[in-house]
This record gives structure tokens, sequence and C-alpha cells, in this order.
């Protein structure tokens, strides 16, 4: 039986892609359901061209829950992967997904994290800040933005003429690289 993950993104999906491709030809491993809190959301494209289920629940949905857990149990899910989803994950999923539930951060928590951190505003902060480098943090969800167990974590240098897109360029190649890894790590044993 492979391991069903549920992938939620609000953005482009390009990471919920690269996730995909990664593992296509890895049996052990089902991707069937990408959820998004926008309609409009890229990632909406991509899961089709994908060829896999995608669905779109408001703010005031994934704040209760429940209809999102209805959606998982349908398919079910045994874990959870945020691939720049910018909504707090309610009490009621990580309840039943306890340890489950993991996040890409776009900059070396625990700095640039938080509510609203996400972006191009982490970029833009940490070049405000004058960072010498940046990276990604993937951690495990709990009930704070940020600030779930460490996972991994991979850096890249910041010069001091970078700009906020180049340090995205760099974090972005660390992504593609790294967070199908670390998902394949992490879960693969757990088979």
């Amino acid at each position: 039986m492979p391991l069903k993950i549920a992938l939620l993104a609000s953005g482009s999906g390009s990471n919920a892609e690269n996730i995909v491709n990664y593992f296509s030809h890895n049996p052990d491993f089902d991707f069937p359901v990408i959820i998004s809190n926008k309609p409009d959301a890229f990632v909406h494209q991509r899961a089709k061209k994908l060829q896999i289920a995608s669905f779109t629940f408001s703010r005031e949905e994934f704040s209760d829950g429940a209809k999102v857990l209805n959606l998982l149990k349908q398919y079910n899910i045994d874990c959870i992967v945020l691939v720049g989803f910018l909504l707090k994950i309610p009490q009621t999923l990580i309840n039943v997904f306890p340890g489950k539930i993991i996040n890409i951060h776009p900059a070396l928590l625990p700095k640039h994290g938080g509510k609203g951190m996400y972006g191009m505003r982490v970029h833009q902060a940490v070049c405000d800040a004058g960072d010498t480098e940046s990276g990604i943090t993937i951690h495990y969800v709990n009930s704070n933005y940020d600030e779930g167990s460490i996972i991994f974590q991979a850096k890249c240098p910041v010069l001091p003429t970078d700009t906020p897109d180049m340090i995205a360029e760099k974090v972005h190649a660390l992504e593609y690289e790294h967070f199908p890894k670390v998902i394949e790590k992490l879960w693969g044993e757990k088979i």
C-alpha cells in the first residue's frame, strides 16, 4: 500500500509539481489530491496536467477543518505536505495527523518566520537584515506559524549585491533539490 500524501498549496504549485514528478516512478508514494485556499491558484492547472484531483476550501472552511478532514478521509490520506500554503493549519487537522504534517519555509528558521512571513516578504526581510546566508527550513507543523520542530535546513550564501529576486532564485533551487528527498527519507521508512 503506498503512502498517500495530500499537498496543500496557495500559489503556483511549482514545488507540488516538482514533488509529484520526483515520485512518479516510486510506487511507495501516492499524491491523490491537492488542496488550495484559492480557486484561481495556478496549482489547480498543474494538478490538472498531473491528473491529480484538486479542491478549494475557503478560509472559514479551513479554520473549521471538518470539510477538509472529510476530504482527506475520502482519499485515505496518511500525511500532509504544505507547499507554499498560507493559511494556519487548524488544531483539528494537527490532532488527526500528529507528526504527519510538514511545511517548507523559504528562510533559516527561527529567523524571518511567523504570521505574514512568506514568499518575497521573507526574501526582502533577509535583504533588509543584511544576512549573509539564507536557505530553506523543512519542519513539522504545530499550532503556531513556523514554530514546529525542524527536520532539515539547507543554506545558500547571500551576497551584498543580491536582490530579493536573486535570493528567491537561490532558495527555490534548494527547495526543488531537497524537499522531495526529505519527504522520501522522512516517510519512506514508515511504509
